[in-house]
């Protein structure tokens, strides 16, 4: 049944105003990324959001369009428990990707509803900080693991009302750049923000076992999943940067689906929601 414009604005209004000043971090990534409608929606959602009163992070994804790129480059794509092997090559291929054209095209987007975006890397200012990523000793090659986040950099962009779009590169003391996964990122950045929410966006509905949907996840429950195969490939780094960052004290991680218009909208200011939502 469709409800009312005026029940859904009421059925909002107590969301809004227990958000309003709060930080949420966003992991952008799947189809709405690549769809035109999903990334129109998306673009609207994140300004509506920014424009009640909350504090909008977005960390973006690309892997896709990464692939296609390097497959076109003639360079091979390998991935280890959901991370992509990345040599010096490769970590090219990111940057170019992910800090050039996906950063500015999201932040393109998101101007054109007046939502104050500004695209950054992780490198801006040391903004993330990693070392060298190790997969269960197997070497990963220039994959990095986030070991600092410049908060105060950030911070500076929040209180003169901009929205931080970034892109999920680090680099360490000696300027070496690192691709971090993107899920992982999203968490370190929620984790050092002390945010009040952390979304990842997704072309599933949430987590599915036995072909249903998963509402709430518990930990202990996450463990056997993985260790069943039906939590597998790249929702593996992402179920472990969720629970990561709840023990880090984030408040709430969700999973939701981002092929379906105004899925961000429908998980925050309805009594149903959608997807997954994580605990401890």
């Amino acid at each position: 049944m469709i409800q009312s414009k005026e029940v859904v604005l009421i059925e909002a209004l107590p969301y809004i105003q227990k958000y309003e000043g709060k930080t949420f971090v966003v992991k952008y990534g799947g189809a709405a990324m690549t769809e035109d409608h999903l990334k129109k929606t998306f673009a609207q959602d994140v300004t509506i959001l920014k424009k009640i009163g909350i504090n909008i992070v977005i960390v973006h994804g690309g892997g896709k369009e990464i692939t296609d790129i390097a497959s076109r480059l003639g360079i091979e794509t390998t991935f280890v428990n959901g991370q992509r092997y990345s040599d010096e090559k490769m970590v090219s291929v990111v940057q170019m990707v992910l800090a050039g054209k996906i950063n500015k095209e999201v932040v393109a987007l998101i101007n054109t509803c007046d939502g104050g975006a500004v695209g950054l890397s992780g490198v801006d200012n040391l903004l993330l900080q990693a070392e060298k990523y190790m997969e269960g000793g197997i070497d990963l090659g220039l994959v990095g693991m986030i070991t600092q986040v410049n908060v105060a950099f950030l911070q500076l962009f929040l209180a003169n009302n901009l929205m931080p779009v970034i892109a999920p590169v680090g680099v360490d003391a000696q300027g070496i750049i690192y691709n971090v996964n993107a899920d992982i990122a999203a968490g370190a950045v929620a984790t050092a923000l002390k945010s009040e929410k952390l979304f990842y966006m997704s072309d599933v509905e949430g987590v599915v076992a036995d072909s249903a949907l998963i509402s709430t996840l518990t930990e202990q429950r996450a463990r056997e999943l993985v260790t069943e195969g039906a939590i597998n490939g790249g929702m593996i780094p992402k179920v472990k940067s969720a629970f990561s960052t709840l023990h880090s004290g984030v408040s709430k991680v969700h999973i939701i689906d981002g092929r379906k218009p105004h899925s961000l909208l429908l998980e925050i200011f309805t009594d149903e929601g959608v997807g997954t939502q994580l605990v401890l």
